[in-house]
């Protein structure tokens, strides 16, 4: 029998405004400027400005691929997690059993359980896509990095409009790894389902106070303003 109910279905609305409220408030909204990832990005600009003067840039490429290896990093662990989902899905009776038998749990029937299950895949999956672009783009970053002009050309502005290129594809990659980030981060939360939906519900606002908290009153965005 399926046993989605109202309560699950309110729950799961409730998670998909508080994902999406979240990232508007990051990238849209007027209390963006002061947000850690919006200063992150000015930081960005600068590094590409002291890029230009370096008269070497080994250490401006090796930033980069410290940059593209958490993305890489980060797209395995997607489908290594999407591989969990599906070995969790083809054992969906004992998981069933193993979660009804616990105090907390709230598994449902088979049909919930396969329902909650996709539903986290769908999550890895399009973070894996995010993480994987931002790996390209962080690609393309070294080659704006590697086509500036060095040298007495450096001051000229071919070599400014290809520092400030350079600077805009490094932002435009941070913002697709910090959506993939942040889907990991709701995926924590999403788990509060399988304990049912005020669980869920209570964890979706866990994290969103987490997250909110760092990105607009913790230490670190302290320590670079």
């Amino acid at each position: 029998m399926f046993s989605l109910t109202l309560l699950d279905g309110l729950a799961f609305g409730y998670f998909a405004v508080a994902w999406a409220a979240y990232a508007w408030i990051v990238e849209a909204s007027a209390k963006r400027s002061r947000g850690l990832t919006a200063i992150m990005s000015e930081y960005r600009r600068r590094w590409m400005d002291e890029m230009l003067v370096r008269p070497n840039r080994i250490v401006d490429t090796q930033i980069n691929m410290t940059l593209q290896q958490g993305s890489s990093f980060f797209a395995s662990t997607s489908l290594l997690a999407v591989g969990a989902c599906l070995g969790l899905m083809n054992a969906s009776d004992r998981a069933v059993e193993v979660v009804q038998t616990l105090s907390f749990g709230h598994a449902g029937n088979r049909q919930l359980w396969e329902i909650k299950l996709a539903g986290l895949m769908v999550i890895f999956v399009y973070a894996f896509f995010k993480f994987g672009w931002a790996y390209r783009l962080f690609n393309y970053c070294a080659i704006l990095i590697g086509a500036t002009p060095e040298g007495e050309r450096r001051t000229s502005d071919e070599a400014k409009a290809m520092a400030d290129r350079a600077a805009r594809m490094n932002t435009i990659a941070a913002a697709h790894f910090n959506r993939g980030q942040r889907a990991y981060f709701f995926a924590l939360g999403y788990l509060g389902w399988f304990a049912g939906p005020l669980v869920f519900v209570i964890s979706t606002t866990a994290v969103f106070a987490v997250l909110y908290r760092r990105q607009f009153y913790s230490d670190s965005r302290q320590a670079v303003v």
